[in-house]
Formats: C-alpha cells, structure tokens, sequence
C-alpha cells in the first residue's frame, strides 16, 4: 500500500509541474492569430486590334435539277467541273470539295417530280483577285456564291495583341477605382482570360454582263477579354 500511494504521489507531482509549464488557462501553447485576407479589386477589361486581311476564303456551289436522279448528278458532275477549271485558271488556291448532294423534289401535291443535285467547294484567294474569281466562277456554271471571308494569316498575333491591351484597360479601370475608394493599386494576383472574337467586314456582291464583281477589303478588329484582381496596397 505504501509503494502505491508512493507512485500516486509522484504523477500528482508531475501533473503539478505541466501545470506550471502551461502558464494559460487551458494548459496550451498560444496559437498565433490568423492573417487578414488581403484586399484586393477585380475588374474587367477589353482590348481590340485592328489589321486588314490579304486573303479570302469562298465558296462555289452549283445545284441541277432533273426528273431523273442519274441524269441530275450526272450534269452536276459536268457543271462542277466547268466550275474547277475556270477556278484553276482564274489562280484560286486550296480548291477542296465541301459538300455534295443528292436529294428527291416534290410538288405542291406531295408527288415526287424529280431530283435535285448539288456540289459545293470553297477556295483562297486574294482579295485583289476575289472579284474576278467570283465572275469567272459564275460564268462557268456556279450558281451559288458564298463569302468572301476574310482571312488573316497573323490572327495569333493580333489576338496576342488584343489581350495585351485587355489587361493595360483592366489596369486603367483598376487605378480610377482604387483612387476613388482612397487606396492604392497593387500588384496583379490573378488574370482570368475571357476569350475572343472576330468581327467580318461587311460586303456587296453584284454581277453583270458589264461590271465584275467589286470586293473590297477594310479593316477587321480582334477583340479579346480578361477579368484581372488587383492588391490594394
């Protein structure tokens, strides 16, 4: 009994002791207090970059109609190739097939009268040549015209460009706003890209026995979006 009550005295005096080295209330080391978040401001932004393309991209399509399905695809075919030829040999360049179709007509009955066969193909061109291609396609056979549309070889970069001033117009907007608040612009701590778009130019088609065909090409403007969260410093 002695050596037990030993032993009990010694862990009271060890627990006495912990109690000492603990010096608050709940006998635990002090945990630090958590930092404030930061401030910060977020804001969009927009930015465009204007260029004129060189190149254009249209397509030709030609459509024939017979009460027979074998006779329709077989004047298309004949029709088409007129068409390629005289793209060929008016400079069009990536001459490839998009689309070729073979579909029943019917009356205003609901009775079958024939067929209707179509083929389509879309080429690149300059700007300087797409009116005439566009004559020359037409005189051959083409009975269906679409574009041009424009194409810009340095798209990348004008996107590139496009972002860049994005982000110098969330930064401006960023400033205006923090100094109205009293606080100062500080550095970026996350940039989110909004994506991008490209607006096509507006264009007039016409063709006459005594005119070509006018294509002009004007300026066209990438544009591009970002969502930017500044410090406050």
């Amino acid at each position: 009994m002695k050596r037990l009550a030993a032993v009990a005295v010694l862990l009271l005096a060890a627990a006495a002791l912990a109690g000492v080295a603990r010096p608050d209330g709940s006998r635990a080391a002090d945990t630090p207090a958590a930092p404030d978040p930061p401030r910060t401001i977020t804001v969009s932004g927009s930015g465009t970059a204007t260029s004129t393309p060189t190149r254009a991209s249209i397509s030709f399509g030609v459509q024939t109609q017979d009460p027979s399905a074998k006779a329709a695809l077989a004047q298309n075919a004949r029709d088409m190739q007129q068409v390629l030829d005289a793209l060929k040999k008016a400079g069009a360049q990536e001459i490839q097939t998009q689309s070729v179709s073979l579909s029943p007509t019917y009356g205003d009955n609901g009775q079958l009268t024939g067929y209707s066969a179509s083929n389509t193909v879309s080429v690149t061109v300059t700007f300087g040549a797409a009116g005439a291609t566009i004559d020359a396609a037409v005189g051959a056979g083409a009975n269906q015209v679409y574009g041009p549309s424009p194409l810009i070889g340095d798209l990348e970069a004008q996107y590139q460009k496009a972002l860049a001033d994005a982000v110098a117009n969330a930064r401006a907007r960023g400033e205006v706003l923090a100094k109205a608040a009293g606080e100062t612009l500080g550095p970026v701590t996350s940039v989110v890209e909004g994506g991008s778009s490209f607006t096509p130019m507006p264009y007039a088609k016409t063709a006459s026995a005594d005119a070509g065909t006018p294509v002009v090409a004007g300026p066209q403007d990438t544009t591009a979006s970002v969502t930017v969260t500044f410090q406050l410093g």
